[in-house]
């Protein structure tokens, strides 16, 4: 016999609610997207470059190379991989060209609004931070910066990893020529170092990497910093710097 509710709406319903046992107040749990990478598409992300920087008695200095490459082919000789991000601050890069580049930018803009807002120039203590929580952030993957800078302390080399650790180093590396520039710096590197000596070791060490990395090359770029500020400059020639 039908009651009289059969084939009423309210009976569908009940029907569509009691198909199975799932308990209605249990948490639904999702599933992780099926998400594959190409390894093509990784070789392009990779950018292969020899970053240095070292602390000085005055201040700091940085060097890298020029060459820039998309898998087995050199996409520009003259890439630039260290820029000011502060007036007493440079920072190397390497890693994902488009994420170290709106990396930079974004470091900029910010130090500025921090200038504007607190009336005075950011520490690098601050910068340091800053820059590891942008890392941390996840907008800037496949980018390993060596941040250099100089305050009321003297000179900082700060080291970080792709995913924002950072540790504050005498001297430190980036980019696939590191191995070979570790080993002149663990020889000739110590504290008490000129801006003079500083330089001549930075160079013989990307020298070093340059001769054994095929990611390396092209000349040079040079960041010396001092309580004056930021200056820059480029080379085809390494020994011209000397």
């Amino acid at each position: 016999m039908r009651s009289p509710m059969h084939g009423s709406e309210f009976s569908q319903n009940a029907s569509r609610l009691a198909a199975d046992d799932t308990n209605p107040y249990e948490p639904e749990l999702g599933s992780l997207p099926n998400r594959s990478v190409d390894a093509e598409d990784i070789q392009e992300l990779k950018t292969g470059t020899t970053t240095i920087g070292l602390t000085t008695n005055d201040g700091v200095v940085m060097v890298t190379d020029q060459r820039a490459s998309l898998g087995n082919m050199v996409s520009s000789k003259t890439a630039q991989k260290v820029e000011q991000v502060h007036p007493s601050a440079a920072l190397t890069i390497s890693g994902s060209v488009s994420a170290a580049q709106s990396l930079i930018r974004t470091l900029k803009v910010e130090r500025n609004l921090y200038d504007s807002r607190r009336g005075e120039e950011m520490s690098m203590t601050a910068l340091s931070t800053l820059t590891s929580n942008l890392l941390r952030s996840g907008g800037f993957l496949i980018t390993v910066p060596v941040l250099g800078g100089v305050d009321e302390e003297g000179g900082h080399i700060y080291s970080y990893d792709a995913l924002g650790g950072v540790t504050e180093e005498t001297y430190s590396v980036s980019g696939s020529g590191s191995q070979f520039a570790l080993g002149v710096l663990e020889q000739d590197y110590h504290e008490d170092l000129s801006q003079d000596e500083a330089r001549e070791v930075a160079i013989r060490a990307l020298k070093s990497a340059v001769e054994r990395d095929t990611a390396s090359g092209n000349g040079m770029w040079l960041a010396e910093i001092d309580a004056e500020g930021v200056e820059i400059s480029n080379y085809e020639d390494y020994d011209e710097a000397l």
